[in-house]
């Protein structure tokens, strides 16, 4: 098991806003050509925070950058995993967004968009990840008596 990495909680809500943004547009402009860039742009916003954790991620590079240094401390830190657990799931609907378009389900485009503009609107808004609660059901639900 990789060693836990603490984190800012306020770093992944700023990068549920940043998704936030491109994710709208993408549910925005349809299913056409911008749609299709826009969700090769939310895949590669994903993938780091996927494979290393959300602190490898753009979002948290211009967090620690531009906003953390204007907030005080964080009260409290917690574990990557959760948050990248999210971050998986976010690249999954957003490869799923991609094979849509590529096999003209627009339906399915909207509804894989349409999951990653949900999730991260209540993490950026309401600081409700609903990644890192089914993470942490799932690891109570697995965890060994």
């Amino acid at each position: 098991m990789a060693k836990d990495i603490r984190i800012d909680p306020r770093g992944p809500r700023f990068g549920a806003a940043v998704t936030l943004v491109f994710a709208v547009a993408a549910l925005v402009v349809g299913a056409n050509n911008v749609g299709l860039v826009l969700s090769f742009l939310l895949a590669a916003l994903f993938l780091p925070g996927a494979i290393v954790g959300p602190q490898a991620t753009a979002q948290s590079a211009m967090f620690a950058r531009w906003v953390r240094p204007r907030l005080a401390p964080p009260t409290e830190t917690e574990s990557f995993r959760a948050p990248r657990f999210a971050q998986q799931v976010g690249m999954a609907f957003a490869v799923l967004a991609i094979l849509f378009l590529a096999l003209n389900v627009v339906v399915g485009y909207f509804i894989a968009i349409g999951f990653i503009v949900l999730a991260s609107f209540l993490n950026s808004v309401f600081d409700f990840c609903m990644g890192c609660e089914v993470y942490l059901l799932a690891t109570r639900a697995t965890r060994r008596a």
